[in-house]
């Protein structure tokens, strides 16, 4: 009885969490605007959406191109300075590196909303034009902790004799950081670039207190002001079906390629 109500319950959360994806995913395939209601099946709004004739056009694909340059962009920066951060970090000892440990875990833990804030009342203070500088500064503000954290326990998992060796070998720091290191720490360098691309793709909080008045728009900021003019595009429905199968891919290929790694290294 007891693994049979453990069991219903991991169902039943999983449910609550999958189901609205997956109410979206099917209302995807139906061209009523009302969400929910149901006049056949079609393909008509991937058509759309795919072709760049959606509702909103050239708003919404602008908005789709912000949101992926600037994931994109601060995703890399954060993963090369996350990695450097993790490295620094890992090397310092006893109440410096809990103290760095502290500091890293506050971002994350801190409210978007003060984050935004507190960015926004910086490139005031520093006088950085609001837009895609703002923006992109702010999204690597909040995604290299996240990398950080990724990147830490690979480098637990490593020999640290090994960039020992390859200093004694002859190699440069330089040399035995991109060739001994880097292809230790890659695992954990994939896994925080994504978790930083996915948090940069679901940012609205510091995005919106950091965008301006130039009218650039996010996904996120779009959306939002789309549902306040009471209703959403419903092109909407089959992009936002699109990013979650992207995204699901993704891991599952990161997670079974991870999996026979560890397989190969039990050999």
């Amino acid at each position: 009885m007891k693994k049979f109500i453990a069991q219903s319950y991991i169902y039943a959360l999983i449910f609550i969490l999958y189901a609205p994806i997956i109410f979206i995913a099917i209302f995807s395939f139906t061209e009523s605007r009302v969400l929910g209601n149901w006049t056949g099946f079609s393909t008509a709004l991937y058509g759309k959406l795919l072709s760049g004739s959606a509702e909103g056009g050239s708003s919404l694909m602008s908005a789709i191109q912000n949101t992926l340059v600037i994931a994109l962009v601060a995703s890399v920066i954060s993963t090369v300075l996350g990695t450097i951060a993790a490295i620094g970090i890992f090397n310092l000892k006893g109440r410096k590196r809990q103290t760095m440990d502290f500091l890293n875990n506050i971002p994350m833990i801190n409210p978007d909303i003060i984050t935004g804030v507190s960015l926004f009342l910086l490139f005031v203070f520093l006088h950085i034009s609001q837009g895609y500088i703002s923006v992109t500064l702010a999204h690597i503000t909040f995604c290299t902790p996240y990398v950080v954290l990724s990147v830490l326990p690979k480098l637990s998992q490593m020999n640290p004799n090994i960039y020992e060796a390859a200093l004694d070998l002859g190699a440069t720091p330089g040399q035995a950081l991109r060739k001994v290191m880097i292809p230790q720490l890659r695992p954990g360098m994939i896994s925080g670039f994504i978790l930083a691309f996915t948090m940069s793709l679901d940012d609205f909080a510091v995005t919106f207190f950091t965008r301006g008045t130039i009218g650039l728009d996010t996904l996120s900021t779009y959306i939002y002001t789309d549902a306040r003019k009471g209703g959403l595009t419903p092109e909407l429905r089959p992009l936002m079906t699109i990013i979650f199968l992207i995204i699901l891919i993704a891991l599952v290929v990161i997670n079974v390629r991870q999996s026979k790694m560890a397989q190969k290294q039990n050999r």
